[in-house]
């Protein structure tokens, strides 16, 4: 009997004594699930105005003032819009400048009349287009292509003597055609980004329709130009940018 009081006092003494350790013991942290990341998607949509500098050289010359590099500086503005996340689609307008870019070149061809001359004395003032352009953005960086209407500044003043005296001449030359091109633009800020940008402008086919023989067989002839330019455009950014989770 003496025996089973004492294993009763026993089982007594654990029972009360476990939920005291129990409460002794170190509270478990508690850990948050992980939270969603978000990922900033740039905002391309907005507009926006810039400047650029660069430089020009023509294309094929009959005459042979082409394949001169001449430097350029201009300006340009437009307008952005950002679909499907990545896409981006807008219009813009540029003109670039071309100082200093007086020539006056001078063309020898034989006659029966006499020796042939042909001058021409043009000032190329520079180069303008409206375009629209579609891109795909990765981050702050977009490639994009842009085509659309280009047109020139140039004054031109042909003359053309044979045996010395003037003759009379007709000469088809257009001064606006096409554009195409594309480039790199990335955003250093939601407000600023910087472009580096080729474009192709092609002004049709020029030709002498009447006066010289000489001049007439030469048949007509391409005439276009090249552009590569570095810009900087400040964003009038519309909404800020956008916050993806994933």
């Amino acid at each position: 009997m003496k025996a089973f009081l004492l294993g009763t006092v026993a089982l007594a003494t654990i029972g009360l004594a476990a939920p005291v350790s129990a409460a002794d013991m170190a509270a478990r942290t508690y850990t948050k699930a992980p939270a969603y990341a978000a990922a900033q998607v740039y905002n391309w949509t907005g507009f926006y105005i810039g400047g650029h500098v660069g430089g020009d050289w023509r294309g094929n010359s009959t005459f042979g003032n082409g394949n001169s590099g001449r430097f350029i500086v201009g300006v340009q503005g437009g307008a952005d819009y950002q679909f499907a996340q990545s896409w981006v689609v807008g219009i813009e307008a540029n003109y670039s400048f071309k100082p200093n870019t007086n020539s006056n070149n001078g063309y020898a061809f034989a006659d029966p009349a006499g020796a042939g001359i042909l001058t021409n004395n043009s000032n190329s003032r520079g180069l303008g287009s409206v375009t629209g352009r579609l891109g795909y953005a990765w981050g702050p960086a977009l490639l994009y292509a842009k085509g659309g209407y280009g047109f020139r500044d140039n004054g031109s003043n042909i003359g053309i003597t044979v045996g010395g005296a003037p003759v009379a001449f007709t000469y088809n030359r257009r001064q606006d055609g096409y554009t195409v091109g594309g480039g790199l633009e990335y955003l250093f800020t939601q407000n600023w980004s910087g472009k580096i940008e080729y474009q192709y402008f092609n002004f049709g086919n020029s030709q002498f329709t009447a006066g010289p023989a000489a001049l007439v067989a030469l048949g007509s002839f391409r005439n276009d130009e090249h552009t590569v330019k570095a810009g900087l455009n400040y964003r009038f950014n519309l909404g800020g940018p956008v916050m993806a989770k994933y």
